[in-house]
């Protein structure tokens, strides 16, 4: 199985990608081959011209469609993802998420940002044909320790990865099960 990991932090040095990078790891060391897209990376002036013919543009955006997991990371800004992440997400077709289980991560100053996950987020992947979007996961600033790029969660954040990260898989698990979708009758942790 196939997962992609999108970074939508504007800078090198982030929260969001940092705790992106933990999730990654863990389903790397779960067997599953993670392909990382930072966004920022890519070429800026193609990425804001939509110009989906570049090739580092194209192959990113053959990585999503070929994944069958999408993890997707953003600091809150002004109560939104970011604008960077927004270019991105522009640029998929109407299905790019079609048949994907995803995970949406995102870190803010407070938890006042909370609600930009499920506000402002879910609603674009849901949008892009995501089947099955797992429960957000929110990281205050407060909630972790991020010194020379590296992160250290508190335990309640670690086990809410933990959490978020099984409930992905068992989601792609359903997903390409083919189990027909009956109403009711996905666990609380899904979005459909």
């Amino acid at each position: 199985m196939a997962a992609v990991t999108l970074a939508g932090s504007p800078g090198p040095n982030s929260r969001s990608t940092a705790l992106l990078g933990l999730a990654a790891q863990r389903l790397s060391d779960e067997g599953l081959r993670v392909r990382n897209i930072a966004v920022r990376e890519l070429p800026a002036s193609e990425l804001l011209a939509a110009d989906m013919k570049n090739p580092a543009i194209a192959d990113a955006l053959r990585a999503v469609e070929q994944a069958g997991i999408v993890i997707v990371a953003t600091p809150v800004y002004k109560a939104s993802y970011s604008g960077l992440l927004k270019s991105f997400l522009d640029l998929l077709p109407q299905s790019g998420l079609k048949d994907k289980a995803v995970l949406p991560i995102a870190t803010g100053g407070s938890n006042a940002h909370l609600l930009a996950l499920d506000y402002a987020l879910r609603p674009v992947l849901a949008c892009l044909g995501a089947r099955v979007v797992v429960e957000s996961l929110f990281v205050a600033d407060g909630q972790t320790d991020f010194t020379d790029g590296r992160i250290t969660l508190a335990p309640e954040i670690r086990l809410r990865l933990d959490n978020a990260l099984a409930n992905l898989q068992e989601a792609h698990s359903w997903l390409i099960s083919d189990t027909p979708i009956i109403a009711n009758t996905f666990l609380p942790t899904f979005a459909v």
